[in-house]
């Protein structure tokens, strides 16, 4: 480059910048999204599963989200400078996404494979700061055998679901079961609390109604939401579950293969309430299909953390 003048010195800086900056952006994409992958490497039953586990295109929610960003940012359960700067970041939160944080209008949430971590995070920030009983009395606060009510409430403020949200302004205890999102009426209490009670995740071994991973506390906030919206036992059902493909998508992947070559079952014909249950979705459930089905599907779990 020393025969070349500054003008075109500065052209080839620009272009081989450019070529870089594609090139990063390819991978950060493909880093993003877990299923981005040489879908050639794969056989086409393979490619059929994965497309009915983890729709590519995403799934519509039958859930209206409205203003409760925004509610959630005005009481403090979000702030929204430490959440936008975590999604800025990870380059995640475009005006479609940050509409859920703060727009008053929204309509049906649609999870897809990228951004299924940012709802996660918003529905947790939900279950965590909607009142309700199931946090109230449930097993967060009698899970410790704590004696009195600010003890019990005290040891609830050291679960993941609880100390590890860090996104919120002043401690995440100070909006634990403290603002009324979400109003059910008795009846709906009841189905929130049976639902919950029936569904399970593979990171741990306790069903939504104890709610103490923030895939736990999400699910909570998605079946609370669900409810109040008049969606039925059935499809809630049918929704947590393509939700938490979504959490755990190598998980279920595995799920469905086991159900395929063990059992003949495709995945549009599985029972969403039986799969969500302990047999299959929780831990130890998991690790039984997983000593069944070789070689398992990458068998990563979801984070649960933020």
């Amino acid at each position: 480059m020393k025969n070349l003048n500054v003008e075109e010195k500065f052209k080839i800086v620009v272009i081989v910048g450019a070529i870089f900056f594609l090139a990063y952006m390819s991978l950060f994409q493909a880093r993003g999204n877990p299923k981005i992958r040489n879908t050639a490497t794969i056989s086409d039953s393979e490619l059929a599963l994965e497309e009915a586990v983890i729709p590519p295109n995403g799934a519509a929610l039958p859930i209206r989200w409205g203003d409760l960003g925004y509610q959630m940012v005005k009481t403090g359960v979000i702030d929204a400078g430490k959440f936008k700067k975590l999604y800025t970041i990870n380059g995640e939160l475009d005006a479609e996404t940050e509409k859920l944080l703060s727009a008053t209008d929204n309509e049906n949430i649609k999870i897809t494979s990228r951004n299924s971590r940012l709802i996660l995070n918003l529905l947790w920030a939900l279950g965590l700061g909607n009142k309700n009983e199931i946090l109230e009395k449930g097993p967060m606060i009698t899970y410790s055998g704590a004696g009195s009510p600010a003890e019990a409430l005290a040891k609830a403020g050291g679960f993941a679901s609880t100390g590890g949200w860090t996104l919120a302004v002043g401690s995440a205890m100070d909006h634990y079961s403290k603002h009324l999102f979400i109003a059910l009426t008795p009846e709906q209490q009841k189905l929130v609390e049976l639902v919950s009670q029936n569904i399970y995740r593979p990171c741990c071994g306790n069903s939504t109604y104890f709610p103490d991973c923030n895939h736990g506390m999400a699910m909570l906030g998605l079946l609370e939401l669900m409810a109040s919206q008049g969606v039925s036992e059935k499809d809630m059902y049918k929704v947590a579950l393509q939700v938490n493909s979504y959490w755990f998508p190598d998980t279920y992947l595995t799920i469905a293969k086991y159900l395929k070559e063990k059992k003949n079952i495709d995945w549009e014909d599985a029972d969403p309430k039986e799969i969500l249950g302990a047999n299959y979705s929780s831990a130890s459930g998991y690790q039984r299909i997983l000593k069944e089905i070789s070689p398992p599907v990458n068998n990563q779990s979801g984070s649960c953390g933020i």
